[in-house]
């Protein structure tokens, strides 16, 4: 591993941590000590930014206090040497094979793979032509290229998606991998759409900088940028769209994310209402200039309406300048390689808040999209008021000595629902809702087990949302809690993870959540990052309950450890300590804690010891396969960082 620490109290911080961004992963970003590793893929995104070898390796050798290892060195020189010497150019309605250098596109042209896909002129193959492109300093570069033929000849745009992945896979191979790029200026075939920023609308300094990462002498780069929850990531769509100025298609992972979509296009850009249309189980809208749908929706497999059916196909006969990817992490590859494969789009760009995956699928997306175009400092926007100031507390719960022995003698499925249900969680979450709602904060308790969110919002008398629960109920429920004054807490399920777009909420309650997962920690944490203005204050709190002495332990240490990396204070308190205050706060007020008596509690262990067999198990099923992929990647994780003389161990296991 070829890591890199970096001081954030040094003088030379500020120059030397977006130079790290552009060249290395992070892995921990603390307020004082940061961690990044180079992998080849940073490398790779680098150089595709223009970051030469001689540049990386004189940038590092300066900043850094010791001299750089040869090793290191050598690894630098081994993925940047032949990276981002060949891009996969969209010109025209023909892709072209590009390089400055001759000598590499030479070694391409002559490779018996390669030629298979090159364009036929006559009885010939395409010959490699010379030509001169802007740069964005005004300068004029000479590359050379050749075109690539189509294996659908029915379209008008360059290569099939199959004829497309093949080259890139081939000159990946042969250490020349392709970064995409779409020269939409010189796009005469696909004619611009109306749309523009608002003047009124304004860019932060890191959307301009993400943007700058994508657009690069006039043409458009294909990749993946990294936003927190609540930095914008909606808005920097929206301003690709606007650039590119050709049709777009939005993919999300549910409804409310396309209702979200299509308010910020209106919002954000000028483009007439009329020309956004909705493609969705209850809107089967003829496709205007922006199509916004879920990915769902495009993989479906079954029976069509005619309705559907016909709108499908002509979403497939479009030649889509854009394509826009929400949440692109959540999406797996299989479900993204099928989307690749009917929809022709020039330009894919994929947002997330961040890019984890527990079951390491990432690299698959990077292949399939593009690299790593830019990523933002969840640490370094806080301080600049751009995300709210979290305040992590961890709360540990005790267990009654009834419900902690019937949890050590049930199997695994029926041990989770008593540490979720533990009287001591019901405690604090009443007691944390008190507390928040008198301050007048808007409080989202989340749950993943859905049994228990029922009964914790029937106890506790709070509206609720989870999968079963109708689109339209959903969309009152968030209208009520966004609006209306009486409505300060809802429970919601893991549907809440991802693609709900809630400003006012300044608290989170997790009473469970999946395993160790970080992707889901960050998404989370995401729904309270937007910047609050309530009476001065930017302060925000995410509480996770914790009953102590089970597995549930186990897993919170690795989520606790994710959220230290990114910088949050992190406090771990006892429950006790939290029902002290709730006493002293209500002391002159006859409110009553919920489950006070035995007898309550001994009634709440007995319903859970009645749910069904078939009810565990099916809550039981998707934990385990988060576990699993959370596992595997601790697993990953330690087998990067051992001694050589471990790696063979873990191997074996």
């Amino acid at each position: 591993v070829h890591g890199v620490f970096l001081e954030a109290f040094h003088p030379e911080y500020s120059r030397a941590q977006p130079f790290l961004v552009a060249i290395a992963e992070p892995v921990c970003r603390t307020s004082l000590i940061q961690e990044y590793v180079l992998t080849s893929d940073s490398l790779f995104a680098a150089v595709s930014l223009g970051i030469s070898t001689v540049h990386i390796i004189a940038e590092l050798t300066k900043l850094s206090k010791v001299g750089l290892h040869e090793a290191t060195i050598e690894f630098i020189h081994k993925h940047t040497d032949t990276f981002g010497k060949a891009k996969l150019v969209l010109e025209n309605q023909t892709y072209y094979v590009e390089s400055t250098d001759p000598t590499v596109l030479n070694l391409l042209y002559g490779d018996v793979e390669v030629q298979k896909v090159i364009k036929q002129e006559g009885d010939q193959l395409a010959k490699i032509t010379r030509t001169e492109l802007q740069t964005d300093s005004g300068e004029t570069d000479c590359v050379f290229r050749f075109p690539i033929c189509s294996e659908d000849r029915s379209k008008a745009a360059g290569v099939h998606a199959a004829t497309r992945d093949g080259l890139k896979r081939r000159c990946r191979e042969l250490n020349y991998p392709l970064a995409m790029f779409y020269d939409f200026h010189k796009d005469h075939s696909n004619p611009p759409i109306d749309i523009a920023l608002k003047p009124t609308t304004r860019l932060r300094d890191y959307q301009r900088i993400a943007l700058s990462k994508m657009f690069t002498s006039g043409r458009a780069r294909s990749g993946i940028i990294v936003l927190p929850c609540g930095a914008g990531k909606t808005l920097t769509g929206v301003t690709c769209a606007t650039t590119i100025k050709r049709r777009v298609l939005v993919l999300c992972l549910n409804t409310l994310s396309v209702e979200q979509w299509m308010a910020q296009f209106k919002m954000w850009s000028t483009i007439d209402p009329r020309r956004i249309t909705k493609f969705t189980a209850d809107f089967k809208e003829w496709p205007g200039d922006i199509v916004i749908t879920t990915f769902n929706m495009l993989t479906f497999s079954g029976d069509r309406s005619y309705r559907s059916a016909k709108v499908m196909d002509e979403i497939k006969s479009v030649e889509w300048g854009l394509m826009l990817l929400d949440e692109v992490h959540v999406v797996p590859a299989k479900t993204f390689r099928e989307v690749i494969e009917i929809i022709h789009a020039h330009c894919i760009l994929g947002l997330t808040a961040t890019l984890l995956r527990e079951d390491d699928k990432i690299d698959d997306l990077k292949f399939l999209i593009g690299p790593k175009l830019y990523e933002a400092n969840w640490l370094e926007l806080s301080r600049a008021g751009n995300l709210a100031t979290v305040t992590c507390v961890e709360v540990h719960c005790p267990m009654p000595k009834e419900f902690y022995a019937a949890y050590l003698q049930q199997r695994p499925a029926r041990q989770i629902q008593l540490y979720i249900m533990n009287p001591w969680k019901f405690w604090c979450t009443q007691a944390l809702m008190e507390y928040h709602e008198r301050r007048g904060d808007k409080i989202i308790v989340f749950s993943d087990s859905v049994p228990a969110l029922r009964h914790y919002a029937f106890v506790l008398k709070r509206p609720f949302i989870e999968g079963d629960v109708l689109q339209s109920e959903r969309m009152s429920v968030l209208d009520h809690f966004k609006h209306h004054p009486k409505v300060n807490t809802i429970f919601i399920t893991k549907v809440g993870d991802t693609s709900i777009d809630l400003p006012e909420a300044t608290v989170i309650i997790q009473i469970s959540s999946h395993f160790g997962s970080r992707r889901q920690e960050a998404q989370r944490l995401g729904r309270i990052l937007r910047p609050k203005n309530k009476g001065g204050s930017n302060a925000a709190y995410f509480y996770s309950l914790v009953s102590t002495d089970t597995r549930e332990m186990y897993y919170c240490s690795r989520r606790q450890q994710f959220l230290l990396d990114q910088s949050f204070s992190y406090k771990v308190i006892h429950a006790e300590l939290v029902l002290k205050c709730f006493r002293q706060m209500t002391r002159k007020q006859e409110i009553k804690l919920a489950l006070s008596s035995h007898q309550d509690q001994i009634k709440l262990l007995q319903h859970v010891m009645s749910w069904t067999e078939s009810e565990l198990d099916r809550d039981a099923k998707q934990r385990e396969k988060a576990e699993k992929g959370a596992l595997a990647s601790v697993r990953r994780a330690k087998l990067m960082h051992a001694h050589p003389i471990f790696k063979a161990l873990f191997k074996r296991k």
